[in-house]
C-alpha cells in the first residue's frame, strides 16, 4: 500500500516516516509513503499556493492550480488511488473506517489543507472523501493524514508481526481494550489479578472479556450500543 502525503510543509513528516511501527513497515516494503510539496508544483512566480479568498474575508486560501498538479501527479503513480481531503468538514475517522480503507486494495492520496482552507473546485473535481478526525480544529492536515497512515498501517498484514495484536486493541469490535499488567506482581501495594497468574487461559480470556465491556461501559457508553448490536 502506498501512501501519498500532500502538504507545504514536507519536512512535518521526516522523523514519522522513520520511526517506530511506521518506519519497520516502510523498511520491509510493507508500505511506501511518498511527501509530495505541494510548493513543487506551483506556476507562480513567487512560489506562492494561497490567496485572499473571492467575497472578502480572514485569512487566505490554498490555490487550486497547484493542488491539482500535485493530485494528477500522485494519481498517475497510485494504484487505483483515492483522493481524501482533511478537513473538519468531513466524516468522522474511526477503527471501522480505518479497517476498511485498510483492506480496499488501494493507494491513498492525503491533501493536507492548511489556511481558510482549499479552493472548492479542488474538492468539487478530485476529492472522493473528506475526512475529519474529530471535532476540532488544527492548523493543518498535516497531524490527521499521520493519524491515518498510523491507524491504517498498523492493520495491514505483516506490520505488527503478531495477527491478533491488532484484534485486541481498544475500538476492535467496538470495545475498548482490557486493563493491562505486567511485572512487578505487587507495586504499591496493588496486586495484578489472580486470573492473570492463573495459567487458565479459558478464564483469563473470560476475564479480559467481562474487563472490557466494563471500561467501555464506564468509559464509553455510546460504544456499547453498537457492540450489542453487532451482537444480536
Amino acid at each position: 500500500m502506498k501512501f501519498f502525503i500532500l502538504t507545504v510543509f514536507p519536512e512535518f513528516f521526516k522523523n514519522f516516516i522513520s520511526e517506530s511501527i511506521i518506519g519497520k513497515a516502510v523498511s520491509k516494503g510493507l508500505v511506501e509513503i511518498e511527501v509530495v510539496n505541494i510548493r513543487d508544483f506551483t506556476l507562480d512566480k513567487h512560489n506562492k499556493t494561497d490567496d485572499y479568498p473571492f467575497g472578502g474575508g480572514p485569512g487566505m486560501v490554498m490555490t487550486p492550480q497547484p493542488l491539482a498538479d500535485a493530485i494528477k501527479y500522485s494519481l498517475g503513480k497510485a494504484n487505483s488511488g483515492k483522493v481524501i481531503y482533511l478537513t473538519p468538514k468531513g466524516k468522522i475517522y474511526d477503527q471501522e473506517l480505518a479497517a476498511g480503507l485498510s483492506k480496499a486494495g488501494e493507494d491513498l492520496i492525503l491533501v493536507c489543507g492548511h489556511y481558510e482552507g482549499i479552493d472548492q473546485r479542488i474538492i468539487d473535481k478530485y476529492v472522493d472523501f473528506e475526512i475529519s478526525i474529530g471535532d476540532f480544529i488544527l492548523t493543518g492536515g498535516e497531524i490527521p493524514a499521520m493519524v491515518m497512515i498510523d491507524s491504517i498501517t498498523r492493520l495491514l498484514e505483516g506490520v505488527l508481526g503478531n495477527e491478533e495484536s491488532s484484534e485486541s486493541e481498544s475500538f476492535y469490535d467496538h470495545l475498548l481494550e482490557h486493563p493491562q499488567y505486567t511485572r512487578p506482581r505487587e507495586f504499591e501495594g496493588m496486586k495484578v489479578p489472580e486470573v492473570l497468574l492463573s495459567g487458565n487461559h479459558k478464564e483469563i480470556e473470560k476475564w479480559r472479556l467481562e474487563a472490557s465491556i466494563n471500561e467501555t461501559k464506564e468509559k464509553r457508553p455510546d460504544l456499547i450500543k453498537k457492540y450489542m448490536s453487532k451482537k444480536q
